[in-house]
């Protein structure tokens, strides 16, 4: 069967996924564990730019730290919800509650008890507001931390601009810094030398962990689906629906 790049249609993201399964490189990266990643007695902080981005690139990751009683702090930058970044007041809106209530839903199916930390930056301006985000960052982190955030060069400029704003941040208190790619899978193609696979490593999800991303990602699908700001594009949707459900992780350590 051709593949996607000599097809004279635009691939499908369904064959973009099936591209990236079938690439043997894959595969064939180095595996890791939660203990490699996070030593005894740090702190595992997972910053997501936006609501969701937290249990559809690190699902199995929070649930595995959560099976585990390790401590972790979620901090959430947006609300989900796109205002102009020069308001000096962010008035309230009924659909950033709505999206927080859905989160914990979700975050609780994979056994996260406590609330996220919430910033409440407008979402889509994270590119302009990265250094305010680098300086929100910095007091609630600490020297012994993980931090897990958005790859730097993910594509999405509140990804990018979150991925800067930890790095910024980790590096001033002492922190580690661990990416994860979330829009890359779609602009990239298996083995684009542009993704820094040096560094990429696969986190296996037992089966425990599999099952309670899938149970996170059913409390959040409809409203990916019809919340265009979310992801973008249902075919988008629909590829990071069916990504989240393969039997590891990526990170780049």
């Amino acid at each position: 069967m051709l593949t996607a790049a000599l097809r004279d249609d635009p691939p499908t993201e369904e064959s973009v996924v099936a591209d990236w399964l079938d690439w043997p490189g894959l595969t064939d990266l180095p595996s890791t564990t939660l203990d490699e990643l996070l030593p005894s007695g740090a702190r595992a902080v997972i910053v997501a730019p936006h609501a969701d981005d937290e249990v559809l690139a690190l699902g199995g990751l929070l649930a595995q730290l959560a099976a585990q009683a390790r401590e972790t702090c979620i901090i959430a930058v947006t609300d989900g919800i796109a205002r102009p970044a020069d308001a000096r007041h962010w008035p309230p809106d009924p659909r950033a509650r709505m999206d927080s209530i859905e989160s914990r839903r979700a975050l609780h199916r994979l056994g996260v008890t406590d609330d996220p930390v919430r910033l409440g930056f407008p979402d889509g301006s994270l590119h302009i507001l990265r250094r305010m985000l680098a300086e929100r960052l910095q007091p609630l982190l600490r020297a012994d931390d993980v931090v897990f955030t958005t790859w730097r060069m993910d594509g999405p400029p509140d990804h990018e601009a979150t991925g800067h704003a930890c790095a910024f941040a980790a590096a001033l208190c002492g922190a580690r810094l661990v990416e994860t790619p979330v829009r890359a899978w779609h602009w990239a193609k298996p083995g684009d030398v542009r993704l820094p696979w040096r560094r990429a490593r696969r986190l296996l999800l037992d089966t425990d962990a599999q099952d309670r991303k899938r149970k996170a990602q059913d409390a959040l699908e409809a409203r990916l689906r019809c919340v265009p700001s979310l992801i973008g594009d249902p075919d988008l949707c629909h590829s990071a629906i069916t990504r989240a459900g393969w039997p590891f992780e990526l990170l780049f350590a």
